[in-house]
């Protein structure tokens, strides 16, 4: 698949994705990549749906296509509206044996876009401002390094990335790292510096340099602790001071490999900090890419970017058909 950000993202006028035709063209796909993450899920949803195929759509068939789509950590409310819904069409006439696997494909794309929900992240704010936050290990600092890659390449913005993981040499380290391999500025502090002031500090440099877009990384924080949390949303609370309006955007990074275990940082974080959309990364690595559906059923915020690999090219703009696909031939 075409690694396009045009329909991605929201940017200032006269700012737009570059041609990179060569680029695009290489590479294993995102639909590939699901498409094989996903065979475990797609075989067992198949096997139901080629009995639908040969008329037997009974009680029986909707109650193993529930189990698949569980077992694929879709979510039992999300399973079951999605089930009843193809159970009164059928019962209606409006969808026969052969078209609910077609059907269930659109529903499940559909289910990924939440009602009232911006899809696209928005970066028209001068500088817009993005704050990552997650817990430890699902890929936070890599995503932002990859994205600031990303908005420079296809984009050809000005990114600063703000260090504000003050308390690990380590992840500050990584960022340096990834800022030199994307192009991109970056702010740090001192090790134990109060983090909501490296971000404080990053957005005065970003004013003062004419930088389009900061990437504020985040300590890696467990969604259980109260602590942390409340420090989180502090660090939120700083930047809407110095920037009225900012965080533009708050990203939430997931591992799309912890299942329902996802849905829960997703509404602890959700609750500390305004998130406007999830990253799931390490979709490559799973069966139970599912959770997208969860987090969009449940608690209304869309996925905006996934993760497919360890390469610079492997974040992408989600396309929900092309996931939709991945679960249903």
């Amino acid at each position: 698949m075409a690694v396009d950000w045009s329909e991605a993202l929201l940017l200032p006028a006269g700012v737009g994705p570059r041609e990179r035709d060569a680029r695009r063209a290489g590479g294993k796909g995102l639909f590939a990549r699901l498409r094989e993450s996903l065979r475990k899920t797609r075989e067992a949803l198949q096997s139901e749906l080629g009995a639908s195929v040969l008329g037997r759509v009974d009680d029986a068939l909707f109650e193993r296509l529930e189990e698949a789509l569980v077992r694929a950590d879709v979510g039992v409310p999300a399973t079951a509206r999605l089930v009843q819904q193809l159970e009164n069409e059928v019962a209606a006439g409006n969808v026969d044996g052969g078209d609910i696997g077609a059907r269930l494909r659109e529903l499940i794309a559909a289910a990924l876009v939440p009602a009232g929900a911006e899809t696209r992240l928005d970066l028209r704010a001068q500088p817009a401002v993005v704050m990552f936050v997650g817990v430890n290990g699902t890929g936070k600092t890599t995503t932002i390094g990859k994205f600031a890659a990303a908005l420079r390449r296809e984009c050809g913005v000005r990114v600063l990335l703000a260090a504000a993981d003050t308390y690990r040499a380590a992840a500050v380290d990584q960022l340096v790292v990834w800022a030199e391999r994307a192009g991109a500025e970056i702010v740090r502090g001192s090790p134990g510096q109060d983090p909501g002031s490296v971000a404080y500090d990053a957005i005065e440099a970003a004013r003062a340099r004419a930088v389009d877009v900061v990437l504020v990384d985040t300590a890696g924080r467990l969604h259980t602790r109260t602590p942390l949390m409340e420090e989180l949303a502090k660090v939120r609370r700083v930047i809407g001071e110095r920037l009225p309006g900012a965080p533009h955007e708050t990203l939430l990074v997931i591992d799309a490999t912890t299942g329902q275990n996802g849905l829960r940082q997703a509404r602890a974080f959700a609750d500390a900090c305004a998130v406007t959309g999830i990253v799931l990364t390490k979709l490559d690595g799973t069966a139970k890419g599912g959770i997208a559906l969860a987090i969009a059923e449940e608690l209304g915020l869309p996925v905006k970017l996934v993760g497919v690999g360890e390469a610079l090219d492997d974040l992408r703009p989600f396309d929900a058909r092309a996931f939709a696909a991945a679960f249903v031939e």
